[in-house]
């Protein structure tokens, strides 16, 4: 396979063994694997160079976020296809030669996606349409709970308006045409930017549910929830800024309000650390940015 494996590890050292190991068995041992450290503090990169020492470590010194670290693996990636992976992911076996035969026989697709699935085999949602504030709401609400139920019994590929990065194969050519990952979103809402940019250049994206990926979900934010709930709402609120409707932006905003308001009576602000918190949702909700 010219597969090239991107991965981004942030202090996520328990859960990076499995998923090297199931990657090296889909990819062959003489497989191109880049894992960008951002600042880990748990011993990770030590890990890698003793544990993995074929695999590539770009170690940088701080926490560059994770379309920033991706870039830095896309401009290195040898690979006619990256596949952009999360570390608490461990790849089916065949999942990864699915989805290149995907890529193969859809010659105007540009990237393709899993199913991806939680440890105990329910079906997480990792694909969408567009993304608008009444369609977010529609799909927290109707979709996510439909495609559970009927994920499991699909096994055709669809085209999609988004896929998520959590697992992602895209022609390295297409990725660096439109720039990579935009840099400005730290984490969250980067793989749909990154998706819908794709899909205006004219590539498809593919969902296919015949690959399966197991993905943990929400390693890396463990236990720091506060910050990435606020890292979440910058970043969305970036993204609707960029591709949503007026109007949705509005409504975001109006709800976004609405939820700090709550969080302040449920006294989520009490404290140092909480009125350094709400300071930085007043300033987002002024500036967009906390």
């Amino acid at each position: 396979m010219a597969i090239t494996a991107i991965l981004v590890n942030f202090n996520d050292r328990p859960h990076l063994g499995p998923c090297l190991d199931s990657l090296r068995a889909e990819l062959g041992e003489g497989a191109e694997i880049i894992v960008v450290d951002n600042a880990s503090s748990d011993g990770s990169a030590e890990y890698l160079a003793s544990a993995y020492p074929a695999v590539r470590t770009i170690a940088n010194a701080v926490n560059r976020g994770f379309g920033a670290a991706n870039n830095q693996a896309l401009a290195a990636a040898a690979g006619a296809q990256v596949l952009f992976l999360n570390t608490d992911t461990v790849v089916r076996p065949g999942a990864l030669r699915r989805l290149e035969q995907t890529l193969d026989e859809c010659p105007d697709a540009v990237a393709a996606g899993p199913a991806l699935v939680h440890p105990d085999g329910s079906y997480q949602v990792s694909f969408g349409r567009r993304v608008s504030f009444p369609a977010q709401l529609a799909q927290k609400f109707f979709l996510n709970p439909f495609y559970k139920r009927v994920l499991p019994r699909r096994t055709a590929p669809q085209p999609v308006g988004w896929l998520s990065a959590a697992c992602l194969l895209v022609r390295t050519d297409a990725a660096r045409g439109v720039g990579g990952f935009d840099e400005r979103f730290f984490i969250y809402f980067e793989d749909i930017d990154l998706c819908r940019r794709l899909a205006a250049a004219g590539g498809r994206l593919i969902f296919d549910p015949r690959a399966v990926v197991t993905h943990i979900g929400g390693a890396t934010t463990a236990g720091q929830a506060r910050r990435s709930r606020l890292e979440y709402r910058r970043s969305q609120l970036y993204f609707y800024s960029r591709h949503a409707p007026g109007f949705s932006l509005f409504l975001l905003r109006l709800y976004l309000r609405a939820a700090v308001a709550g969080m302040a009576a449920g006294g989520a602000f009490r404290g140092e650390e909480g009125r350094a918190l709400r300071s930085r949702y007043r300033l987002l909700l002024r500036k967009g940015t906390a």
